[in-house]
């Protein structure tokens, strides 16, 4: 009776289900009385009840007749088995229903209490984990596990297209483990019905495709805008948030990191959210495979191999409506130049972003080892091109031999581009750890192939830079130990080679000093040596900072060009002055104009050799001290790090020495932009005067108090910068200079607390709100067990701060140090709750 019906099922229904269970399904004993007509009838009743009610709601109800949520039975002993197994069967019938994995899985993660369950459930990831895994296995009554696969798999990937926000989360945390259980167990299904299917529109417009592009006019759509968007996304979602580096995910993400790549390239071309996603999927790939997979893998994507498909020659990214991008059959170009400079263009694009990825793998050293198998290929390249003959030249040649010839040219320019984009592109830091391979490979390249033709130059300036090095290092640049010299001594057999081979004589009899410096740990240092280390100084050869007959040397003849001050300062008021214009010594005059030298070597060389008057109180040095500022905040902007962290050294050693003149000077750049820079310039020399700031601090200590009111203001307005950069580097900065004040932050403490509580919930970039919390960390961490006296205003404010973030934040390194800003809290919580206990004998003399 409908009249009957909804009453019943929506207040009786497990009542209901327990009865026609026992009656239909239960042992004779329980059914003493009832006809066997009749237990038909009540099976029946059974699924069409099933049927007709909410799906999730029916599988809740199944899970706690087989027993599993036993919080929901208080009191209840264990169903029997015949019980369990029947609510497992039909579980599983409920599973292989349309739509049925989406039932299963709201019905174990809704709870039935409303908005507040379902959170609660969205924050229990080993409930869903466990979901994952139940889906991965195959009912008994399945046909076959390929059918299973066949009929379940495409509602696996449905799940992560949720969009409700709150159960988004748990659905895709579901499907990722579910696929990625599956990738394990069945690697041969789970690679044919979930990750060909979630990659396919990009394999579609693969190289390795078979595009029937007759068929296909120009400008048609081969892979919509919302197809490609949501296909990333998916990707983004299972590879690099589900975190599996198994050799199946890397293998199948690999077929398609050109296609990655390539959109990679456009989204930074033009305004894209695709970008960043991308981005997270390349740089989680690089980091996850073997590095020679690697170091393959870029390569292809560098176009020197074809270890990875690109996109189809055929097929072009075309901006799309939404922010993202849809890729179309490329149009026919008639004009040939057109043409050229397009595929020119592309090139350099593709050589640009390659440069920004790897700028991201600095650390890991992914960087540094590209750089040197560039290095290699170009010895190897130009070890071919030597021994093959050029066809255009030779007489006889075919066309498939100036074929041959013009792919290896081509190839040759594309290794020389990558290694000058490299060179540009990526902070020297990358070098830090592989100097000994950088050096044995330009040694190498000299022993195979001495400088001769049209390239000699240049390759005998990249070979004279690399000894120079060598004689630098070994004449007290670094301060070496006896580990550094087993490094160093890798480099004497091809130093020999060089002394026995090389046609310039001046070459093998630096190569032979350099040996020998080497082998002896530089207590015989030849002459020719220390004349090198000082070419790579800014020196000139044979001279140092005062000549054998006690006067000082002639300063170096003006330069015109790039990188001077006439060149770079045209018309401004500021140029350095010419050396009879100043009342300092000649000595420190040639420092000063060598602080302009358009060489970064020798500029770097001169603000050390100022930096180093300043440490050491010389008296004409401290006189000119406004001059020697000025000179290290215009070397503060220059884009080569030797130089500008050489200024940075020198404005620091100023301001620990006169904070009272030097400080203020400094925040005003700091909280000014330099006029006349582009924004971007502009935050990085902004950024430089942050780490002087921050060396000052460190320098003076507890004198610091004094100035923490202006120090922090800067700091504060820093972090409101429209620069996300700017922003993170700003609260970095505090966060430091809060440890370094600890008791003596005073009331300024609410200021920092209400700036990082807003920047942390509602700042868009990642990076900026990691700062944000990272300043919490700090701050914790430098008072210690003086928390409670000194936060105690905003203790509760944090820890709320702190519990929000570990809970709601996507950012993996925000929610790490949310939690090690509460173990922070939490051990000094306890050493003022719990205090150490002591044991101490007490003598008391009776009167």
């Amino acid at each position: 009776l409908p009249a009957l019906g909804a009453p019943l099922l929506a207040r009786h229904l497990r009542l209901l289900l327990c009865g026609l269970c026992g009656l239909g399904h239960g042992p004779a004993a329980l059914c003493q009385g009832v006809s066997e007509a009749e237990r038909a009838q009540c099976r029946e009743a059974l699924r069409d009840i099933l049927d007709r009610v909410y799906q999730p709601l029916a599988v809740q109800e199944l899970l706690v007749l087989q027993g599993q949520p036993k919080q929901r039975c208080p009191g209840a002993g264990a169903a029997p088995a015949w019980l369990r197994r029947l609510c497992g069967h039909l579980l599983s019938e409920r599973l292989l229903r349309p739509g049925g994995v989406q039932a299963v899985v709201r019905g174990v993660l809704e709870g039935t209490d409303g908005g507040a369950g379902a959170e609660a459930a969205a924050l229990d990831w080993r409930k869903c984990d466990a979901v994952g895994k139940i889906l991965a296995a195959c009912p008994q009554q399945c046909l076959s596990l390929e059918d299973y696969y066949r009929q379940v798999c495409p509602q696996i990937l449905d799940l992560l297209h949720i969009q409700d926000k709150v159960a988004a989360r748990q659905f895709q945390r579901v499907a990722t483990t579910t696929l990625l259980t599956m990738a394990r167990e069945q690697p041969q299904l789970a690679e044919r019905h979930l990750l060909q299917p979630l990659l396919a529109p990009l394999r579609r417009c693969s190289e390795a495709a078979e595009l029937a592009l007759e068929d296909l006019t120009a400008g048609a759509v081969l892979v919509p805008e919302a197809e490609l968007g949501s296909c990333v996304e998916d990707v983004l979602k299972v590879y690099v948030v589900g975190n599996d580096s198994s050799s199946l995910l890397l293998g199948s993400l690999q077929s398609v990191l050109g296609v990655v790549f390539s959109l990679y390239s456009f989204a930074k071309q033009n305004v894209s959210y695709l970008r960043s996603p991308c981005q997270d999927i390349l740089l989680w790939f690089l980091e996850k495979a073997e590095r020679e997979q690697s170091l393959a893998v870029l390569e292809g994507l560098a176009g020197l191999s074809s270890h990875v498909p690109t996109l189809h020659p055929q097929c072009q990214l075309r901006v799309g409506s939404e922010g993202g991008a849809a890729i179309v059959v490329e149009e026919t170009i008639s004009d040939e130049d057109e043409a050229l400079y397009q595929k020119i263009s592309l090139e350099q694009c593709r050589v640009e972003s390659l440069v920004e990825l790897l700028s991201h793998c600095q650390k890991s050293g992914l960087a540094g080892d590209f750089f040197i198998h560039c290095l290699k290929e170009l010895t190897q390249v130009a070890a071919e091109d030597e021994a093959a003959p050029n066809p255009a030249v030779e007489p006889g040649g075919s066309f498939l031999e100036l074929e041959q010839y013009q792919a290896r040219q081509g190839r040759k320019l594309l290794v020389l581009q990558l290694v000058a984009a490299l060179c540009e592109g990526v902070s020297d830091t990358v070098f830090t750890d592989i100097v000994q391979q950088f050096l044995a490979a330009v040694l190498q390249r000299a022993c195979a192939h001495p400088a001769r033709g049209p390239g000699a130059a240049a390759e005998a300036q990249t070979l004279a830079m690399a000894m120079g090095l060598v004689a630098a290092v070994l004449g007290g640049a670094v301060q070496l130990k006896s580990g550094d010299f087993a490094v160093l001594k890798r480099l004497v057999p091809l130093l020999e080679e060089l002394s026995r081979t090389y046609p310039e004589p001046l070459t093998q009899e630096l190569a032979s000093d350099l040996r020998i410096a080497i082998c002896t740990h530089g207590a015989c240092s030849p002459g020719t040596v220390g004349a090198a280390a000082g070419g790579v100084l800014g020196r000139k050869r044979g001279t140092a900072a005062q000549s054998p007959a006690g006067t000082a040397p002639s300063p170096p003849a003006p330069r015109h060009g790039h990188g001077s001050p006439s060149a770079g300062r045209e018309g401004s008021k500021e140029q350095c002055p010419e050396p009879s214009a100043s009342p300092a010594p000649a000595g420190l005059q040639e420092l000063l104009v060598s602080a302009y030298d358009p060489q970064p070597p020798s500029r770097a060389a001169a603000l050390r050799r100022l930096a180093s008057l300043v440490t050491h109180r010389d008296p004409e040095a401290l006189r000119l001290q406004e001059k020697l500022l000025q000179v290290f905040l215009e070397n503060v902007q220059h884009e080569d790090s030797f130089v500008y962290l050489s200024a940075i050294q020198g404005i620091a050693l100023l301001s620990s020495e006169y904070p009272e003149q030097i400080l203020p000077v400094l925040l005003a750049q700091y909280e000014r932009p330099a006029q006349g820079m582009e924004d971007t310039m502009a935050a990085v020399t902004r950024m430089k005067l942050g780490e002087v700031l921050m060396r000052v601090t460190r320098a003076l200590g507890d004198m610091v108090f004094q100035h923490r009111e202006p120090l922090i203001r800067a700091f504060l307005r820093g972090a409101r910068d429209p620069d996300s950069a700017l922003r993170a580097s700003s609260l970095s900065n505090l966060g430091e200079l809060c440890q370094h004040l600890g008791f003596q932050l005073g009331s300024i403490i609410q200021e920092v607390t209400c700036c990082v509580t807003a920047i942390a919930r509602t700042d868009p970039e990642a990076e900026v709100r990691r700062a944000a919390v990272h300043v919490v960390v700090l701050l914790l961490r430098g008072l210690s067990e003086k928390v409670t006296e000194v936060l105690r205003d905003v203790l509760r404010d944090l820890y709320r701060l702190l519990k929000h973030v570990a809970a709601a934040e996507r950012d993996a390194a925000t929610v790490l140090h949310a939690q090690l800003a509460l173990e922070e809290l939490d051990t000094a919580m306890r050493r003022v709750l719990f205090p150490p206990q002591t044991l101490e004998k007490k003598i008391v003399v009776l009167p």
